[in-house]
This record gives C-alpha cells, structure tokens and sequence, in this order.
C-alpha cells in the first residue's frame, strides 16, 4: 500500500525515548493512514542506533537515517522529508514533549485545506520547560513576530505537518524549521494553528539548544526578513501550443496560413 503520511522525528542522544515515542505514534495513527516513521540519527553517540535496529526488526514501516556527524535539528529534518514517501510529513521532537496523540488533528488540517493550507502548527499550552527557557522562548517570539509579522505565537513546537513538496520548495538554511511559518506564508499558503498540551521529556536531557543559538537566531531573522521583502508575485504560467506552418497556395508572395 503506498505511503500517504511520513512521520519525521529528528533524534540525538535519545535510546531510551525511542521505543516509548514509537509505541505512542503507532497508537495514534494505526487505522487512519498508510504511514511511515522515518527517524533521522543526528550522529548520536549513545545506543539511539542500536535501540531503533531492534524496533525496525519489528516494524516494517519504521527507517533510520543516519547522519555521520550532528548537522543540526534542521538538517535532520530536511534529510527526512528528502526521504519522506509520504505526501503529507508531520514532525515532533525525539524527546517525548511532542505528544502524538495530536499528529492525526496536524495531518487533517493539511488534507482538508484543499491545497491552500501549506502548515499545520501545534501551539504548545501548558509548557513544562524551565521558567528561564519560557522566558526566552516569550521574547524570541515577540521579536520574531514583531518583524516577521508571521500571525504565530509559537514557532518552536515540534509538531507541525505539510505538504512535502512545500517544505522542500522552501529555501534551505540552518534554522529553517524555526521559520516555516513566515516561509509558508512568503510563498502564499495558510496555515493552520491546533493547540497541543506540552509535556515533560521522558528522561536525558535537551541536545538541541534554544535559538542555537540567540547571536545566530538573530542572524537568521534578519536573513528571512530579507527574503520576504525580495518576494515577487509569482507569474502565471502557460504553455503555447505547438502551430504548423503551411506553405501559401493562393499565390500571393510571402503569404503563410497558420493552423
């Protein structure tokens, strides 16, 4: 059966939240669709690894990627939605926080957009980070907003879904899935917002940082900002067809009849 849905979770230094994420994904949408779950290996050095070989022995629908090194979260992203079979791909974090129960609302915002909704973003409420990270993530969010003017409130959960080729008609650099709402937006697609209830890691600790952090999160905000000020309208395309010259048979010189 072909694969309608990819599930993206980007992982590094993560084996013992693997299984019980992938247990969590399966029960939310076993039933509901053809689907995938592609976890992208940001060059872990723990047994993330070793923990998914032994699940993929038991699941046929679940791949690993691997990255030699640590690329980074949006690297880790765009290899699985470059490898994705799917045409809708939904995300979440490899940490636990992202609650899966909420992909099924996240891919049904995509499919009952009729082509205009390009992303479904979740809209943490109730985050269980620490109060100096919410503080961070409050300011980040009001400066991004503020000069972006993106509509979104919170660009940094993890769980969103959208069309694969969307994602990859974006213009690729390090922190783009920080930016997908303003992006989406630039190319004229709407997005669809659905609140997710955030919860506690199941256990290790964060590897990948808030902003990354705020010297170069402030470098990518200006640089999206300029691209959405370059934007154009995009033309509108048509092909002519093909027309067959015919010699002149009335005898006047030089005369042609176009069919």
């Amino acid at each position: 059966m072909p694969v309608a849905v990819s599930i993206v979770v980007p992982v590094r230094n993560e084996a013992d939240n693997v299984a019980p994420l992938i247990s969590e994904i399966a029960a939310a949408l076993d039933g509901r669709w053809a689907y995938e779950i592609i976890y992208v290996n940001d060059g872990s050095t723990d047994a993330t690894g070793e923990r998914l070989a032994e699940i993929m022995a038991q699941r046929s629908n679940l791949r690993q990627l691997r990255h030699a090194v640590s690329s980074g979260q949006s690297a880790a992203v765009r290899s699985g939605v470059r490898a994705a079979r799917g045409a809708i791909v939904a995300t979440l974090d490899g940490d636990g926080q992202n609650n899966p129960a909420f992909l099924p609302d996240l891919v049904a915002a995509i499919e009952s957009g009729g082509g205009r909704v390009g992303l479904a973003a979740g809209q943490r409420v109730g985050r269980k980070d620490t109060g100096f990270k919410k503080l961070q993530s409050r300011i980040a969010n009001a400066v991004r907003g503020t000069i972006l003017r993106d509509g979104t409130r919170d660009t940094g959960c993890g769980l969103k879904a959208f069309p694969r080729e969307v994602f990859l008609s974006m213009p690729y650099f390090d922190g783009l899935h920080r930016f997908l709402p303003a992006l989406v937006r630039r190319e004229g697609f709407a997005i669809a917002y659905v609140d997710v209830v955030d919860r506690p890691r199941h256990s290790g600790v964060s590897n990948y940082g808030f902003f990354d952090r705020l010297w170069i999160g402030i470098l990518d905000l200006a640089g999206v900002w300029w691209l959405i000020r370059r934007k154009r309208p995009t033309p509108t395309v048509t092909e002519v067809a093909n027309v067959t010259v015919v010699p002149d048979v009335t005898g006047v010189p030089g005369a042609t009849e176009v069919k």
